[in-house]
């Protein structure tokens, strides 16, 4: 199994467990992170989720072969589902990053209520590069964190920041020793078996009810250009040039 779940002590966890692909997340690993995420919502024994990736690495995006296979056409797809999947899981979400976290391995994190992170970690969102645009709301959630002209250097050059400017960005929490991180994380999560549930619950969505409507907008939005995009001429050779493990050439197009 790519995605491996357990609940212990309140925390259920969802380990992306992939490494053999630097944890590159397919249609089916959307599904059962997201099938994953309705169902600790109906558990009552479920306080809080933890996500993690492996010792090495978080996760590198989307796997590219597995996606243009099947690129997602609409909001019925893994990947969406995936997305209102975590947007709507009503118990405190924490995020446990080692090594590389790229493209929604980053955005995914924006929806997390803690985020802690290695200090080997490395987080980008080089949509730009592949001839996308930014998903999963980060259009509208990395400019309000962090001011636009940051946001540009990660949405419009895709530049990768550490663990140190994911907390100063106000993405991360903290940044912990890579062995640690887990640990930490799971003992933040394991906090919550001693609070009042439905008061988590309602504090959780009183947070959120500010700017529900906008990420919601955002994501759809979002999604309606990222799937034209998918079949653009530019996506079309920054695919290529990914199999033929080369630099995209974007100088023909305007």
């Amino acid at each position: 199994m790519s995605i491996k779940t357990a609940t212990v002590n309140g925390v259920a966890t969802i380990e992306i467990a992939r490494p053999e692909k630097k944890n590159a997340l397919t249609r089916a690993m959307y599904q059962a992170m997201a099938d994953a995420l309705v169902a600790v919502n109906a558990d009552k024994a479920v306080r809080a989720v933890l996500i993690q990736g492996q010792p090495s690495i978080f996760t590198s995006g989307n796997d590219i072969e597995d996606f243009m296979g099947s690129p997602p056409r609409d909001t019925d797809a893994p990947v969406f589902q995936f997305m209102r999947a975590l947007l709507g899981c009503e118990k405190p979400v924490i995020a446990a990053v080692n090594g590389a976290a790229i493209g929604i391995g980053t955005t995914m994190l924006l929806h997390c209520d803690f985020v802690y992170v290695a200090d080997d970690a490395r987080l980008a969102m080089p949509f730009v590069s592949l001839g996308l645009v930014p998903e999963f709301a980060s259009s509208l959630v990395v400019p309000s964190l962090m001011g636009n002209r940051r946001a540009a250097e990660k949405l419009l050059l895709g530049d990768p920041f550490t663990g140190e400017q994911a907390v100063e960005c106000g993405i991360a929490n903290a940044v912990l020793p890579a062995a640690e991180v887990v640990a930490h994380a799971r003992r933040v999560a394991e906090r919550f078996n001693n609070l009042a549930p439905s008061a988590v619950r309602e504090s959780k969505r009183l947070m959120r009810s500010h700017s529900a409507e906008q990420v919601r907008a955002a994501l759809e939005k979002e999604a309606e250009i990222f799937a034209a995009r998918l079949r653009s001429p530019e996506a079309t050779e920054a695919f290529q040039a990914f199999f033929q493990k080369r630099a995209p050439d974007f100088s023909k197009f305007d």
